[in-house]
């Protein structure tokens, strides 16, 4: 109930007070106004139903059918392009932390018409390194933004990263999965349980298939990935 009475006080506020964070007209609710809102490019209504690849009629795409990621869905409201992107890469790289607000309620909107319901929400966890350099984990508000929508435990602690990884950005596809092979670790069993994961972006889908992946091995039922942005641009 406080988190409900939490949410509603930062909305209103968010209507009076607010400006859009990309033309800077007043009055936008939850940090976008309508126009903008309306701009934001939205994945395709149909994609593989497990890693959200645009696909011919929904089908299972050729990466999910020869290797499967270990996670059940990933979900995803928009395609990581312009004019989001931006959004994005200054909320994670330019340390511009007032858009955490804009970008999670892209996030929470989405996850209200899906009416999924997890036991644990979890960010993807930062090396020690890299949440040293950059001072946050992008994942974090995202995440907890999510699990009071659902009315869900969040968690930050279940998971974490043993080493810092090469940027993904930077990889192909074959790269990525050996990449963050091991690069996660589960600290407690999670039997029968339904957890979602959070993330900023997803590509190729690697990180997220591994951290599942450790989850699984620790008895969870149904782990599924939810980013905010899917991009594609990816090496083979």
């Amino acid at each position: 109930m406080l988190s409900n009475i939490r949410k509603l006080i930062i909305d209103n506020c968010s209507i009076i007070n607010q400006k859009c964070v990309l033309c800077g007209q007043p009055h936008a609710r939850e940090g976008l106004c309508d126009g903008c809102r309306a701009m934001l490019p939205r994945m395709p209504a149909e994609r593989c139903p497990r890693c959200a690849e645009p696909t011919v009629g929904g089908a299972l795409c050729g990466h999910c059918q020869r290797q499967p990621p270990a996670f059940d869905a990933l979900h995803v409201p928009y395609l990581f392009a312009y004019p989001l992107n931006g959004l994005i890469h200054a909320y994670k790289y330019g340390r511009r932390l007032q858009l955490a607000g804009a970008l999670s309620g892209l996030l929470t909107e989405f996850t209200r018409c899906q009416g999924h319901k997890y036991d644990l929400v979890i960010p993807v966890p930062l090396a020690s390194e890299r949440l040293a350099e950059r001072g946050f984990n992008q994942s974090s508000e995202l995440a907890k933004a999510f699990a009071d929508t659902i009315n869900s435990r969040f968690s930050d602690s279940l998971c974490w990263r043993k080493c810092n990884t090469l940027p993904q950005a930077s990889l192909g596809r074959a790269e990525r999965l050996r990449n963050v092979r091991h690069a996660f670790d589960v600290k407690r069993r999670c039997d029968g349980l339904s957890i979602a994961i959070v993330d900023d972006v997803a590509t190729s889908g690697a990180t997220l298939s591994a951290l599942s992946k450790m989850i699984k091995k620790q008895g969870a039922k149904r782990v599924d990935a939810w980013v905010l942005a899917r991009a594609f641009s990816l090496k083979t």
